[in-house]
């Protein structure tokens, strides 16, 4: 990592995770593999910024570690990239398997349970479905009947005011490690 930490993506552990390698990790990986409108790729970090703001929009009193864990739910992409879902279901099973292993260090690096709740995961899924459809209409050509079908139709109240950054991967990557101490900071 460019932190000088080594990384075991079959082991993974908790003291060789920075917020750093991943804060510029992420800024580097594009989702829907780069093809979508604008100057920049809209990144992994970018997303990750967006479904923590829906998250907390859909779980207004959710306290700061659950928003951490809504910022971070992607993390593990930092060094294994972002698949697109059809890809990750050829890989199989044993691409879930590393996903979880880096998530769980990832988690415990920053004080958070190995393993969200179930009923943690399923909001924070639903943020990132609303985020996969702001993103499909605004930056990756889908028209709304097509985002619709494929991540349902997100409350207007719950988006109104959001639009899709497009920003460097510099700037994103600050955004990003600026909101993960601004939390972790609330935790303590």
């Amino acid at each position: 990592m460019l932190s000088g930490r080594r990384l075991d993506l079959l082991d993974p552990t908790p003291v060789d995770i920075e917020i750093e390698d991943i804060a510029h990790g992420l800024a580097f990986v594009a989702r829907w593999n780069g093809q979508t409108r604008g100057d920049f790729a809209y990144s992994v970090a970018e997303h990750s910024l967006l479904v923590e703001t829906l998250f907390g929009r859909l779980c207004p009193t959710a306290p700061p570690a659950e928003r951490l864990t809504a910022l971070l739910h992607d993390a593990p992409e930092y060094v294994i990239g972002d698949m697109i879902s059809p890809v990750k279901a050829a890989v199989g099973p044993d691409y879930g398997a590393l996903d979880d292993r880096l998530a769980a260090a990832v988690h415990l690096r920053f004080g958070l349970p190995a393993m969200p709740a179930a009923k943690l995961k399923k909001q924070i899924k639903k943020a990132d479905k609303i985020s996969a459809w702001m993103e499909a209409t605004q930056i990756a050509g889908f028209t709304e009947a097509e985002a619709n079908r494929f991540f349902g139709k997100p409350d207007a109240d719950l988006i109104r005011g959001l639009q899709i950054q497009l920003r460097p991967p510099l700037a994103v990557r600050a955004a990003f490690t600026l909101r993960h101490a601004e939390l972790l900071g609330q935790m303590r």
